[in-house]
């Protein structure tokens, strides 16, 4: 009679292997950073691509960003204006908001969104390339597919995410100022006005540093996961759902990093 395996058994036996695969995986994703950067700075350059992808990149994600940041910061105000009030600090509603704004959570939330907006996007369509032989067939080809379909899309999400960073600060304090004025009234002029006179650059610098690590991420974990898919249809689904899930992990942890380290250097 042949003895039934438990579960967690099964769980125990294929430690190894998986083990052994995380680190399969690490190494593929390694390789895969250095051939970015050795392909970036290789001619030709495919100018018109990365052109057509940061586009694409643009017009994917500017009125969801648009919308969820400008109800972010509504509710930040609405939040914390009960207690600043409270305390007779209602003045500093303005500034509160702003270093919120743009210290944490427009880039986040940006990011966030890019991830499971763009990133599942490349991932799935690399992935249905790949699936269908069309990579290959550029290779036979002579073409250099890493450079027309990795370098572009990485190059894009890295220098257009940190755009639709700012563009989300701005309509967040929009939406900050609505939610202040929803239980009372200020000036548009005077709000703004408070906020640009407590900003300071080190409230900027370590949110622009953030947003580039984030687009980079987000265009590297996808193009890795969608380069890489196997196993038809199913691998590709597979693919996008690895390629979301681990550019939200990412973020989560280079932003926890870069907080440390600005604090560090009093950065922040």
């Amino acid at each position: 009679m042949e003895r039934q395996i438990h579960p967690e058994e099964k769980i125990k036996n294929n430690g190894p292997a998986r083990f052994s695969e995380a680190m399969f995986t690490a190494a593929g994703q390694t390789k895969f950073l250095f051939r970015y950067f050795k392909e970036l700075f290789i001619p030709p350059f495919e100018w018109n691509e990365t052109f057509n992808q940061s586009f694409a990149v643009i017009f994917k994600s500017f009125i969801p960003s648009g919308i969820t940041a400008f109800v972010m910061g509504i509710v930040i105000v609405l939040q914390s204006r009960p207690s600043l009030v409270e305390f007779g600090a209602g003045a500093y509603i303005p500034s509160m908001a702003a270093a919120t704004i743009i210290r944490e959570v427009g880039p986040l939330i940006t990011a966030l969104i890019c991830a499971g907006n763009i990133g599942s996007g490349i991932s799935a369509e690399l992935g249905s390339m790949k699936i269908t032989e069309q990579i290959d067939a550029m290779e036979v080809s002579g073409a250099n597919p890493f450079k027309f379909l990795v370098v572009t899309r990485v190059t894009a999400c890295t220098l257009m995410i940190p755009i639709l960073v700012i563009y989300a600060d701005g309509i967040s304090l929009l939406g900050a100022y609505t939610g202040a004025n929803i239980k009372g009234e200020s000036s548009i002029y005077l709000f703004f006005d408070q906020i640009i006179e407590k900003l300071k650059f080190n409230d900027v610098f370590p949110a622009l540093i953030k947003s580039v690590l984030f687009g980079f991420t987000i265009g590297m974990v996808s193009c890795y996961q969608g380069f890489n898919s196997q196993n038809g249809t199913v691998g590709v689904g597979k693919a996008t759902n690895a390629a979301v899930l681990s550019s939200l992990l990412f973020i989560i942890i280079i932003d926890m990093v870069v907080v440390q380290i600005a604090n560090i250097f009093n950065i922040l």
